[in-house]
């Protein structure tokens, strides 16, 4: 069985559920839930990822603090391996207040301890014993951003394949330095604002086009629209699956957990999307990313039932 690394961020997600109406300065509203779980796009992955029986190991950084550990905690209690993980005293554990609905979400981040990693902290023996690699939240991680490039050639040097999930750019300005990395990359899984963003056309076929490499497949993963990819010169494009969604965080990090479950399996590609889209619609039935992630089983009987 394959085995994945999975090197980024970790921190909290505080849970503002259902809205009547968003906050705007001045004014102040109510919401009918809160929670806090464990949060970031790169966890969030990795605990799909070991839910549906993935072996994963994480390498990263939080603070020697309560919100840390419960992080930790979490992981372990799903079986990632966190030994590579650093607990800095000199850090605050980054945290994400996400205020959702059913329709929608917005976030308000700390980074803390989001931004303390970079390429050093990932020596090369960190890829020992691992098949695959991947890393999300490209644009948040600023200290990372610089040596993913490397980082991912060095993978590949060392025979593993890399996926990325890029995450939006608060700046928007959508650097260079990204489209240079996806010559190094097997796998890119942007939403529909992160590929027109990337690629500045709102076609997203022609922006599948515009930024296919050689060794690279683009996932675009366009919510209610379901996802696309290209297979050779052909259009894939299978809708969404109908659900009522509770609560939409993390729901685009469990589909990268299900295309990579399937992918690093051999899976065709149309069985690779139906199994991404499949986690990422019953992650939404739960508050949180990581509450109603499912097992391969509860995935595939949800994909039988829905047939």
């Amino acid at each position: 069985m394959k085995k994945v690394l999975v090197v980024g961020e970790i921190n909290v997600d505080l849970i503002l559920q259902g809205y009547r109406e968003f906050p705007v300065p001045g004014k102040e509203v109510l919401v009918d839930d809160f929670s806090m779980v464990l949060g970031s796009a790169s966890a969030i992955c990795a605990m799909g990822l070991a839910r549906l029986g993935t072996p994963v190991a994480f390498l990263g950084k939080v603070g020697d603090d309560l919100l840390g550990r419960f992080c930790l905690d979490a992981m372990r209690a799903r079986g990632i391996d966190v030994s590579r993980v650093t607990v800095d005293p000199a850090l605050k554990t980054g945290v994400t207040a996400a205020i959702t609905s059913p329709k929608d979400r917005a976030l308000v981040s700390f980074l803390g301890s989001i931004g303390a990693l970079t390429a050093a902290d990932v020596p090369a023996e960190a890829f020992a014993g691992f098949d695959h690699l991947h890393v999300s939240s490209y644009f948040l991680q600023g200290g990372l951003r610089p040596g993913i490039h490397p980082l991912f050639r060095a993978a590949h040097g060392r025979g593993l394949t890399t996926s990325l999930d890029p995450g939006f750019d608060p700046s928007e300005t959508w650097g260079r330095d990204l489209h240079d990395t996806l010559g190094e990359t097997d796998l890119f899984f942007p939403n529909e604002v992160e590929l027109r963003g990337l690629s500045a056309t709102a076609d997203i076929e022609a922006a599948l086009r515009q930024l296919r490499r050689d060794r690279l497949r683009v996932v675009a993963k366009l919510g209610r629209d379901g996802a696309m990819t290209l297979e050779g010169e052909q259009l894939l494009h299978p809708p969404a699956f109908p659900v009522r969604p509770i609560d939409t965080t993390g729901a685009g990090d469990s589909f990268d957990a299900g295309f990579l479950h399937a992918w690093l399996r051999g899976q065709p590609v149309g069985a690779c999307l139906r199994l991404a889209g499949a986690c990422g619609a019953l992650s939404t039935l739960g508050l949180g990313g990581t509450a109603a992630q499912p097992t391969l089983e509860e995935a595939e009987a949800f994909l039988r039932d829905s047939a």
